[in-house]
């Protein structure tokens, strides 16, 4: 077999696309040092040649597509999509891809995606499938996320998709920390996947505006929010300076999208701050730095009472302080990851991010698939789109995609009828991961708390409580772990273990060696729910 280096040349010289070129240096340097086994999509190959952002979607395209498509995956099977960062051989796949499935909705990292959008061909379609299958019937639900923090949790945001200016989903939104003025040493940072921090902003090394900031900014893409952490080393009022710019694509210049000041309160009275006298305090529910792309603007984003969407309003940073409470004063732990916030055993005040991962979003749930029957609706635009990318297999797409709708119907009515052997009081989730409301919804499964323990601080008492009160009261018998979030679950596994519960299995955006297709996946899912509800502590 020929190496693949030799497979890039070709496909380049017969598949034209100017934006190859970028990233062909960097391929050639890769695959000199030596030959691949494998590929996954190639020029070569007379099949239409079709990639997709995970796994769940592989298999969906593979279903329908039959033996006329080769499909591949940019995420691996076990990987977290929220977090995957794509690899050099990943972009090869998608230069070769004659057809491209992401989820989308926010679901996967946006280097995911943005792999996608800039090495796909010309007029290769590019299809979100978790927004185009509302065309075909598919519901969505809001994103429900961890308000039970006894402090305000605050991230950032960006609010509106920045038409006027050309943005895409490919776009970059910058938010820069240009300075901070306060007693001590502030930080905002997210834990990612496996508890390793990433700073969006950190005043103990300065503000270097000759690079542009790049050591103080967060990266978002439009309309989503990311949860953070803030840090501060003393008591008393610190004013963070920030800067917002739209990178409409990686060639043109930044659009300065305005810049503003947000003043914090920390661990001293936010009633009596110099100069902001009868300002309104933030001190719970959710809140966001906020960045407004139609108005140019930063501006708070906040719901104060934890009421939802609706409840949310502006804030104007000018005659608003965010609080950072005396009680928000917290030991470093011993962690060598965390030890840029201290030595272990001293205290900082921090306000902890209330979910842990890389988990940038919109206020949809993007984990659709959960409901079988959106996975009927993902098919059938799979479906209507290897028709168009491919007429003559026309016939072959129909057939297989109803023999395919056929089988998904009989899941759906499986994963039903397994669940309702649940009796009402015991259907209670508890999980480690906020991707099964759909799940709930669809058959009727209380979400009763996801836990995504922070590992910058140590378990609270008091949250400890909330979770063995909860398990008490509902009389739960069993928890719920991801395999592949094994890793950030030991505060729900020690509770756990504490009142005797099993801890059993359920899979939520990925496949692993054992449940290798989406059918296989629902189906594990609904009778690992049945056996380890139904069965006593």
């Amino acid at each position: 077999m020929p190496c693949v280096g030799t497979g890039v040349a070709g496909a380049a010289a017969r598949r034209p696309n100017p934006r190859l070129w970028l990233v062909l240096p960097l391929l050639i340097a890769l695959l000199s040092a030596g030959c691949r086994s494998e590929v996954a999509l190639t020029a070569d190959d007379d099949r239409v040649q079709v990639i997709t952002t995970t796994g769940i979607l592989r298999d969906l395209a593979s279903n329908v597509g039959g033996g006329r498509v080769a499909v591949s995956s940019l995420v691996p099977d076990s990987a977290d999509p929220h977090s995957y960062e794509p690899s050099l051989r990943d972009v090869r796949d998608v230069v070769y891809a004659d057809v491209a499935f992401s989820n989308y909705l926010l679901l996967e990292e946006q280097s995911v995606v943005k792999a996608l959008d800039a090495n796909l061909r010309d007029g290769v379609p590019n299809i979100s499938l978790a927004e185009g299958a509302v065309k075909y019937a598919a519901e969505i639900i809001p994103l429900v996320e961890d308000l039970s923090l006894d402090t305000i949790w605050l991230g950032m945001r960006v609010r509106g998709a920045g038409g006027v200016q050309g943005a895409n989903r490919s776009s970059d939104v910058l938010l820069s920390a240009t300075a901070v003025d306060g007693p001590g040493r502030m930080l905002g940072y997210l834990t990612e996947s496996f508890g390793n921090p990433s700073f969006s902003v950190d005043s103990g090394d300065g503000f270097d505006a000759t690079n542009g900031y790049r050591d103080d900014t967060a990266t978002l893409p439009p309309d989503a929010h990311t949860h953070m952490s803030w840090a501060f080393t003393r008591p008393g009022i610190y004013r963070l300076s920030m800067r917002a710019q739209l990178a409409v694509t990686p060639e043109t210049a930044p659009v300065p999208m305005g810049e503003q000041a947000f003043t914090f309160a920390v661990g001293v009275d936010p009633h009596s701050v110099p100069g902001m006298a009868g300002a309104e305090v933030l001190n719970s529910g959710h809140a966001d730095v906020t960045v407004d792309l139609d108005e140019q603007r930063l501006y708070l984003f906040a719901d104060p009472e934890s009421g939802g969407e609706a409840n949310q309003r502006v804030y104007d940073p000018a005659s608003t302080v965010i609080e950072v409470p005396n009680k928000a004063l917290l030991e470093v732990p011993g962690d060598r990851r965390f030890r840029f916030l201290g030595r272990p055993g001293t205290q900082v005040y921090q306000l902890p991010q209330a979910v842990l991962g890389k988990h940038v979003h919109g206020e949809i749930d993007p984990h659709l698939w959960q409901n079988v029957r959106n996975a009927i609706s993902y098919t059938e635009l799979i479906r209507d789109t290897l028709i168009s990318v491919d007429p003559q297999g026309a016939t072959d797409y129909r057939t297989n995609a109803s023999a395919y709708i056929r089988e998904l119907e009989t899941l759906d009515t499986q994963v039903r009828e397994t669940i309702a052997r649940i009796p009402p009081s015991r259907r209670h989730l508890v999980s480690t991961h906020d991707a099964f409301g759909y799940l709930g919804q669809a058959y009727g499964v209380q979400i009763s708390g996801f836990v995504t323990p922070n590992p910058a601080t140590e378990p609270s008492l008091a949250d400890r409580r909330r979770l063995t009160e909860t398990i008490r009261n509902l009389k739960i018998p069993a928890v719920f772990m991801e395999p592949n979030l094994a890793a950030r679950s030991t505060t729900l596994t020690e509770v756990a273990r504490e009142e005797g519960l099993r801890i059993c299995g359920i899979y939520g955006d990925t496949f692993d060696r054992d449940v290798t297709t989406y059918a296989d996946m629902m189906r594990f899912n609904a009778e690992s729910l049945l056996d380890c509800l139904t069965t006593d502590k």
